[in-house]
């Protein structure tokens, strides 16, 4: 069914927005196994000679960094989708990001909401769908590749920053998901909002999730800010709390109990109220 039909059912819809790097997953995906087998001894010198390549070229940075992915390939691996999809299915998650879309959902569910889940990433789209939450996922919004007829990654097809982002936000709101849809400029009457921004959650980690945050803010949604619980560093959070850019934060622990738990079903149970 397409989303903008779906505006007539009854119950309301939740969307929560993820970021993916630092915020569902402890580190770069790029940094968990596909840096390593192209040769680079850390990422530090792969994000170094991205920065460097951009600035010379006055080149945005995501293009740099897919460049030297697909440079770096050369003569070591072939660049397809199943194997970023491979290095995907190594990328380390959170504590409790696995199961925690379903048991969210199911909250919701017992309180007549829908619940759905999207991730906003500069990372790779590729990389994610080999990720144990792949198909938990309402839709995926993040950087890709196009592939030729031997299925052989040879542009970009898509490249998502961290300005750019905010548009799926007005997608997700209008119920218009195909990025190559242009009915998400149409006026949309307030009555006719599938996902009203007061029903919308931004989950980030750092200055990059800023645009999201404060476009979900000013609107009337929840931005929330996480971190590290290994190292227990805030110090990106509470500067996002005190320039007002989220109003909560919490460590990224997943799981049945946790903090994140406990804040996202209380914000589950603050809009069941609005609507009864």
């Amino acid at each position: 069914m397409d989303q903008r039909e779906e505006q007539k059912e009854k119950k309301p819809v939740v969307a929560i927005c993820y970021d993916f790097d630092k915020t569902l997953s402890p580190d770069n995906m790029q940094a968990q196994g596909y840096l390593q087998a192209i040769r680079y001894e850390c990422q530090d010198e792969f994000w170094k000679e991205t920065n460097e390549l951009a600035r010379a070229n006055c080149m945005d940075s995501n293009l740099a960094w897919m460049y030297l992915m697909l440079k770096g390939a050369r003569g070591k691996e072939i660049f397809r989708r199943e194997m970023l999809a491979r290095y995907g299915s190594q990328v380390e998650l959170y504590d409790g990001v696995c199961e925690w879309f379903d048991r969210i959902c199911r909250y919701g569910e017992e309180r007549g909401i829908t619940v759905e889940h999207y991730i906003l990433s500069s990372g790779l789209k590729e990389m994610i769908e080999g990720t144990c939450i792949a198909d938990k996922l309402t839709a995926i919004f993040a950087s890709s590749f196009y592939y030729d007829e031997a299925g052989v990654a040879v542009w970009p097809a898509q490249v998502v920053n961290y300005t750019s982002k905010t548009q799926f936000l007005f997608r997700i709101s209008k119920g218009v998901l195909d990025v190559n849809d242009n009915s998400v400029n149409d006026y949309v009457a307030p009555e006719n909002i599938r996902v009203p921004f007061t029903n919308m959650v931004y989950i980030g980690d750092s200055e990059t999730d800023i645009p999201c945050m404060k476009l979900v803010n000013s609107y009337g949604g929840y931005s929330v800010g996480v971190y590290d619980p290994k190292t227990g560093d805030k110090s990106r959070v509470l500067k996002l709390m005190d320039e007002h850019r989220i109003g909560y934060f919490a460590p990224a622990d997943y799981t049945e109990g946790s903090e994140m738990d406990a804040l996202m079903k209380s914000i589950l149970d603050k809009t069941a109220e609005r609507y009864k």
